[in-house]
């Protein structure tokens, strides 16, 4: 199959991500662990950590409640300038994913990870007494977010999805992918847990475009868990959430980034992402210029402004 230069481009920013860490071998955890007193994942001092068996939160701030899920492999550190920014204004719910970027992996060590993960933000926004809930997500945390607004709509008030795909699947087999023609490479990629470890640096160069950003990244792949990484990746591959974009009624907002080749003109991905979210109705998309995966690091003016626009409506 002929592989556009636009759709490799495409590839490298949201892609790249799902395998930043599927060579890497960590060692797993198995089942429900115990919890250590201190976390290392916290961000501020001032905050408090609520660990669960598939998710922690960090809570910080005062106000209206805003959850912010981050992208696969990725840190809730994805969200630390937002929520520094955010927290005289709102109390911001911090989600990390346990197996992803030095969180333990707890309930997460084994079996399907993608949707019951969505289910355990959606019980924490139950729990917690937050429904309607604003629900922020990045990437795979986007794709969460998607779940959520399909199955669990009455628990959601809106949606900021930030570059992420109803079948991103699409990406390599194609319009016509279906979840039977991808389940072959997903099933070869949960295999892939504990082979050698990969060079991820130009597939983190196609995610991020400064090389702190690009180096803390690395730090979040490294620090995961390849068993829960992998199987979160073939969670996604074979999750094909198109067929019901048209029941979504919660307002969704969806940013996405200008990564083109070079020399290919601005607007080159509009009709591929307008057209994958075209069955959604209620969905709104902006596209973010001179950024890569990373909206909120390689933008950040730009996705702050979009963010109040978003909270403001």
């Amino acid at each position: 199959m002929t592989v556009s230069p636009i759709r490799l481009a495409l590839t490298g920013a949201v892609f790249a991500a799902a395998l930043l860490s599927s060579g890497a071998a960590f060692a797993q955890t198995q089942g429900p662990a115990p919890v250590a007193a201190a976390d290392p994942t916290r961000l501020f001092a001032d905050s408090q950590i609520i660990v669960q068996g598939r998710i922690s939160v960090e809570v910080i701030g005062h106000g209206p409640d805003l959850i912010f899920v981050p992208g696969l492999s990725s840190s809730r550190e994805t969200w630390r300038a937002t929520a520094e920014r955010l927290r005289g204004r709102y109390r911001v719910h911090l989600v990390q994913v346990a197996g992803f970027a030095g969180e333990p992996s707890r309930d997460n060590g084994s079996g399907d990870l993608l949707i019951p993960t969505a289910e355990a933000i959606d019980a924490y926004i139950v729990a917690r007494k937050l429904s309607p809930a604003v629900l922020i997500g990045h990437s795979l945390g986007g794709t969460m977010a998607l779940y959520l607004a399909i199955h669990h709509p009455d628990h959601l008030r809106k949606v900021m999805v930030v570059d992420s795909l109803p079948f991103y699947a699409v990406l390599f087999a194609g319009p016509t992918a279906t979840v039977q023609s991808v389940t072959p490479m997903a099933n070869a990629i949960r295999a892939s847990a504990g082979g050698p470890p990969r060079d991820n640096t130009k597939m983190v160069e196609g995610m991020v475009s400064s090389p702190a950003d690009r180096a803390m990244v690395m730090g979040w792949s490294k620090a995961s868990d390849s068993g829960a990484v992998v199987r979160a990746l073939a969670d996604d591959l074979t999750l094909d959430m198109r067929p019901d974009l048209g029941s979504i009624h919660t307002p969704i907002t969806l940013l996405y980034p200008d990564n083109v080749p070079a020399g290919a003109p601005k607007g080159s991905m509009d009709g591929y992402y307008h057209a994958a979210f075209a069955p959604a109705g209620t969905i709104t998309l902006v596209r973010i210029d001179n950024s890569l995966h990373f909206i909120m690091l390689d933008q950040p003016a730009a996705f702050a402004a979009q963010l109040d626009s978003f909270l403001a409506n």
